[in-house]
């Protein structure tokens, strides 16, 4: 090749060029790496298209599923307090105890739904009986009466069957059952917040709250039982700000207490036969031994 030759020798067909002898040599490596990449990062777009997809799927399913929630922690609820009570009295009187308290409670969200007000269903606490939720309790106090008073009339009623069950069968554990459940809604009627009896004193006599506080305390000591003492605790804090919030004589305050002598005398009947039924309830049930001193065992 003369001095005036300026082409460039080019490789046969087929053979593979040096390095440095051909540009696209190391391009296609990359372009490869470029469309591999491209894939990875198209397949994982799709996997969390899929999974958002399972997301909302799941999320539809629990929107659908929204108006069993409360049927199905009201379940697991009894079911805990059924599991706690059976470690001292056995399952079976365990599943009528905790069926008596839901009676007792369904007669507070039964009364709660008359007055246009959404409850919550029973949620039960073991060692403590159950509790409902409700943005309030009623628009005064002859309401909050009510509603207080329909627990012990439905729960009365439930003990009351638990009786007559017994005397048909001759049942010791149905008559045992019935005697609690008088003594449940009996105990209620303690005349304190947030106990029933409290209610009912709101549109009765609202400074039998201090009395009932003062009978709580005297239980809570001679007893020494926790329960009882957690119960004074909440009786103590719930009685102290409605007290104080009382004392504002505030026109809101002085309407919500406002009711008429024939309300009062009407909740005062009710309170009070409640009483006389229950107490007369616990005389019959009471299951003795030959002795007179114990239970029989059920």
């Amino acid at each position: 090749m003369d001095s005036g030759d300026l082409s460039v020798p080019v490789p046969p067909l087929g053979e593979p060029s040096r390095a440095g002898e051909n540009p696209f040599a190391q391009a296609q490596p990359v372009r490869r790496r470029a469309e591999s990449l491209r894939k990875r990062i198209a397949s994982a777009f799709a996997a969390l298209l899929a999974l958002f997809a399972k997301f909302f799927a799941a999320i539809k399913s629990l929107l659908v599923l929204l108006p069993n929630v409360k049927i199905l922690a009201t379940a697991g609820t009894a079911l805990v307090s059924v599991a706690a009570y059976s470690l001292f009295w056995g399952w079976t009187f365990a599943v009528g105890f905790v069926v008596l308290i839901f009676i007792h409670e369904m007669g507070h969200v039964i009364a709660l739904r008359r007055e246009g007000i959404r409850a919550s269903a029973p949620m039960f606490v073991p060692f403590l009986g159950a509790a409902i939720f409700s943005k309030s309790l009623g628009e005064d106090a002859l309401a909050e009466a009510r509603v207080g008073l329909a627990g012990p009339v439905l729960g009365t009623a439930g003990a009351i069957a638990c009786l007559a069950l017994a005397e048909a069968t001759g049942s010791d554990l149905l008559r045992a059952l019935a005697y609690v459940g008088f003594f449940l809604n009996l105990f209620n009627l303690l005349p304190v917040v947030p106990l029933d009896g409290g209610r009912a004193m709101a549109a009765m006599a609202p400074a039998m709250w201090l009395a009932g506080l003062a009978v709580l305390a005297a239980l809570a000591f001679y007893f020494a039982n926790p329960i009882l003492l957690l119960i004074l605790l909440f009786a103590a804090m719930e009685t102290y700000r409605r007290w104080q919030a009382r004392k504002t004589r505030s026109p809101q305050q002085a309407a919500y207490y406002r009711v008429a002598p024939r309300h009062r005398l009407l909740v005062g009947l009710v309170y009070l036969g409640l009483i006389v039924i229950l107490a007369a309830g616990m005389d019959i049930s009471h299951v003795l031994s030959s002795g007179g001193h114990s239970f029989r065992s059920i």
